[in-house]
């Protein structure tokens, strides 16, 4: 088949491929570039590329969401094009530059796999006579009404006016138009239906119609806009005049309010405020509708409005008062705390018996890291059924993070209780105070003063926050804090909490702990079951003894993760054998011991004695060392603190005040330097608690009576030798077992403080109360009663103070 274009001879077969293209029609004289991706549509392309001719037929889907078009879905007529250009793209697609050639009819489908290959006529515009006139007009209308089009905002190729001006053809210059003008596949394939070019140029000029409509309608939109908020404008420029003017006459009547103000005064009025606090908020309200809203102060306003709306004012949580369900919660979360949960159970009860009206406690849990403070609060939260919110005050040092700032002041907010309280939603949540031990004070004052406010019951029920500048009723709130040394409290704010001291855990506890809770835990994260590992208590204690040295569980837990981990690791390498978590397996995955009881006394010395101490994380033993030369006075180290070295002083007057009846000679203090040492020497040590300790182990020096390995000993001496009452006795007590220490030498007013360690404990050590330095000599120095017996024995003949000297050492 012949076709002649634009004075060539083009000859194309009567059977080309078929290229299916979707959301567009080609008309010929076209040039355009296509995508291309469909295998199908590829290999069409590449057979076509194949042939000298390098033709195919372009006919355009129905359907365009049709990935694999059936014939009865392509429309018949299409434009047999040349592809001019090809390249392959990276994500696998190709892309071809087009020019359509001549309408061509499908008449038949001769091939569908791998891609269409169709029989088909050509198609030529009807040759009909017209009149010149009339067609230039018509031609000259359709230009003018594009040019139109193009001015009101369509967006075209910017050549296409010049090159419509040298096209005659009417034919061509409704195909040009029609390419140009974006219009859906059905309308547009419908202009390519139409052989007869006057009639396709009518159609056309219609569709240049219709769009020049739409095109003026959406210019009048706009412009109706603009105008709307010119007229916005005015009507705002004209209420601010009107409210100039009532002002100057004096009628402060309130205008209409308008949608937000409206919306802000109901959530006002739905907050439920006390009668003088809603009276302050809708006067500030009032204040607002009269300010320009662009003004910074307008601004500041409407967000302490909308603070006052979102605060809990009168919003509470429905208390749970079962104490079974209570008990069994906090049984769930934690192991043993005895004391606390008593006075949750307490207060549960009171709380039961009185009714809503009763204040919220403030309880102060003070302990080592790692007891369970912080996840206690949690616990009780959940148990009364309460909001839980956790404000961490470590480190805080400005006043106004209680209080809040003034909202004078850029960026004013409330402070972190009334913060707390818009995030808890509720009037009556537990709010945890975390270390608060550790609050600060510098020149923006001192946020530890704010606290008494707060934490008095008697004043809390009228907290006034700076921001709100109105009170707030704290009173409902439960307060929890916590703290690590409760000596860094200041007095009046620790008065006004009640106490409540978590000791360390022992190593049967932490065991306990352990298999209850922190395993459980680690397999759960870790991703490993207990199919895959199993704790021993013997690997457990193992971890305990030499991988952690603690009161709490912190560094436990991880030493668990740690084996969870391993075992994690050992899986994913495709083992699936279970690990047995015994004493050589711990040394094996976690490497050398980081705690060796290789310091532990192994022998009854001369001039060193066992002392317990407290710290800020539990009991610890201290071994306090004292040796003698050449030379005059004493020598302390050990980073000492001016309390312990005025115990060291007191216990060496003492013992120079009692040199005859210790049987010390007089001129052992003139010709020997005494030199006292505490291990280890790095870390700071203050506190009467070694009183007793000094003592014994100077007098041990002085007398070569050596000091039993298995006793340990804490108290306060006097200078007539008396044993003083201190504290942590829980903590040093269980200190010793750790060390396997089996006798500890107590004040005898501390006897109140054993009742806090469990029975079972108690009867693995013995624990001896005394009240003057001369039982603790009995009961720590070997060989002493001999010694004394000497002593006396030596008087009776006459002896005396000059005889001293000749008493033998004891063996030890």
């Amino acid at each position: 088949m012949v076709t002649n274009y634009e004075g060539d001879n083009i000859e194309f077969k009567d059977r080309l491929p078929l290229l299916p293209i979707r959301d567009i029609v080609v008309y010929p004289f076209m040039i355009l570039p296509l995508f291309v991706g469909r295998e199908s549509s590829i290999q069409a392309v590449e057979h076509a590329l194949n042939q000298s001719d390098r033709l195919i037929l372009l006919a355009s889907q129905k359907d365009i969401s049709a990935e694999h078009p059936d014939p009865s879905e392509i429309y018949d007529l299409g434009t047999v094009a040349m592809i001019m250009r090809m390249r392959k793209l990276p994500d696998g697609r190709i892309k071809i530059l087009v020019q359509g050639l001549s309408k061509a009819r499908i008449i038949d489908f001769e091939q569908s796999e791998p891609y269409f290959t169709t029989k088909l006529e050509k198609v030529e515009d009807a040759d009909t006579s017209f009149d010149n006139v009339a067609v230039n007009a018509l031609m000259r209308n359709i230009r003018e009404q594009l040019e139109r089009v193009i001015t009101l905002g369509k967006v075209l190729s910017p050549d296409i006016l010049t090159v419509l001006e040298d096209i005659t053809e009417p034919g061509r210059l409704a195909d040009l138009v029609a390419s140009n003008l974006n219009l859906h596949v059905a309308e547009a394939q419908m202009i390519l239906e139409t052989l007869e070019p006057i009639e396709r140029l009518h159609k056309i000029n219609d569709i240049l119609t219709r769009e020049l409509e739409i095109l003026a309608m959406q210019a009048k939109i706009r412009n109706n806009a603009k105008d709307e908020i010119n007229k916005n404008q005015k009507e705002y420029f004209l209420r601010e005049q009107i409210k100039a003017i009532k002002s100057e006459l004096g009628d402060e009547g309130e205008a209409p309010a308008d949608d937000e103000f409206e919306e802000m005064r109901k959530k006002l009025k739905a907050a439920a405020m006390p009668e003088d606090v809603e009276k302050e908020a809708v006067k500030q309200l009032n204040r607002l509708e009269k300010m320009h809203p662009d003004s910074s102060e307008a601004s500041i306003i409407r967000t302490y409005l909308e603070w006052m709306g979102d605060l809990p004012w009168s919003a509470s949580s429905e208390e749970k008062i079962d104490l079974d369900n209570a008990l069994e919660i906090l049984d769930e979360d934690h192991f043993d705390l005895t004391k606390v949960k008593e006075r949750i159970l307490e207060y549960l009860a009171v709380r039961q018996l009185k009714g809503t009206n009763m204040k919220g406690p403030i309880l102060c849990f003070s302990g080592p890291p790692g007891v369970g403070k912080t996840s206690l609060g949690k616990s009780i939260a959940r148990a009364t059924g309460r909001e839980f919110v956790r404000i961490s005050l470590g480190g805080v040092k400005d006043e106004a993070e209680i209080r809040g700032h003034r909202r004078t002041y850029v960026g004013a907010m409330p402070g972190r209780f009334i913060q707390a309280l818009k995030q808890a939603g509720t009037n009556n949540p537990v709010i945890l105070l975390d270390e608060v031990d550790k609050l600060g004070g510098d020149f923006k004052g001192d946020p530890s003063s704010a606290l008494l406010e707060v934490l008095d019951p008697e004043q809390n029920k009228e907290f006034r926050d700076h921001y709100l500048n109105t009170p707030f009723d704290l009173s409902n709130v439960m307060f929890i804090a916590t703290s690590n040394v409760l000596e860094n409290i200041p007095g009046p704010l620790r008065d006004r909490m009640e106490v409540l001291n978590l000791s360390g855990y022992t190593q049967e506890e932490k065991v306990a702990i352990s298999k209850k809770y922190l395993i459980p835990k680690q397999l759960e994260e870790n991703g490993i079951s207990e199919d895959h590992v199993e704790f021993t208590d013997e690997g457990l204690q193992s971890v305990i003894e030499h991988f952690t040295a603690e009161a709490g569980l912190r560094n436990l837990e991880r030493r668990i993760g740690a084996l969870c981990r391993k075992v994690a690791m050992k899986i994913a390498k495709g083992d699936q054998a279970v690990t047995h978590i015994i004493p050589n397996t711990v040394l094996d995955l976690l490497g050398p011991p980081q705690y060796t009881r290789e310091d532990h006394r192994e022998e009854d010395e001369v001039g060193v004695a066992t002392g317990l101490a407290w710290t800020a994380a539990g009991g610890q033993v201290l071994y306090i060392e004292s040796t003698k030369m050449k030379g005059k006075g004493f020598t302390l180290t050990g980073q000492l603190g001016d309390v312990m070295k005025e115990s060291a002083q007191t216990a060496i007057g003492y013992i120079r005040s009692r040199a005859e009846y210790l049987g010390i000679p007089e001129d052992v203090f003139e010709h020997n330097e005494i030199h006292i040492h505490l291990p280890a020497g790095a870390i700071p040590k203050d506190g009467p608690s070694a009183g007793i300790t000094l003592a014994t182990t100077i007098i041990s020096l002085l007398t070569d009576c050596p000091i039993d390995k298995t006793v340990a000993m804490t108290g306060e001496i006097t200078l007539t030798g008396k044993v003083l009452p201190v504290g942590g006795v829980k903590e040093k007590c269980l200190a010793a077992m750790r060390m396997n220490i089996k006798t500890v030498i107590i004040p005898w007013k501390c006897q109140k403080d054993l009742v806090d360690i469990p029975d079972e404990y108690r009867e693995r050590l013995e624990l001896i109360p005394v009240k003057t330095i001369d039982e603790v000599l009995d009961l720590a120095l070997i060989g002493w009663h001999e010694r004394k017996k000497k002593l006396k024995s030596l008087k009776k003949k006459g002896g005396g103070r000059n005889k001293t000297s000749n008493i033998p050492p004891v063996a030890a």
